[in-house]
């Protein structure tokens, strides 16, 4: 069983940036896909960024891209979530999950192991 638990969050301006934390513990992560998602107050959880098992494949929800950057030290059993240029939109609670498959997924469905999330509060 693989229990993830992710650190970083914060309250932040609008403009500013944070890093966000996952670790692992329980089993390697080095040959599954990692994934970040997010749920903000009175909405559905949603994709922000997928990365493969080695990190040579990312993918991004349109609304992050070019402001946000994961990342995966698998030596560490760690991976990172770095978001810059946030927004009063990105305000949510995020969540990391590990995935059944070593390459990147944007369906939750398609995640076994999740964190219990973490609170990102960006204010205007």
């Amino acid at each position: 069983q693989v229990q993830l638990v992710e650190s970083g969050g914060g309250l932040v301006q609008a403009g500013g940036s944070l890093r966000l934390s996952c670790a692992a513990s329980g089993r390697t992560l080095s040959s599954i896909g990692m994934g970040w998602f997010r749920q903000g107050p009175g909405k559905e959880r949603e994709f922000v960024a997928t990365i493969s098992w080695s990190g040579g494949s990312t993918y991004y929800a349109d609304s992050v891209k070019g402001r946000f950057f994961i990342s995966r030290d698998n030596a560490k059993n760690t991976v990172a979530l770095q978001m810059n240029s946030l927004k009063p939109e990105d305000t949510a609670v995020y969540y990391c999950a590990g995935g059944r498959y070593s390459g990147t997924r944007y369906l939750a469905r398609e995640y076994s192991y999740w964190g219990q999330g973490t609170q990102v509060t960006v204010s205007s």
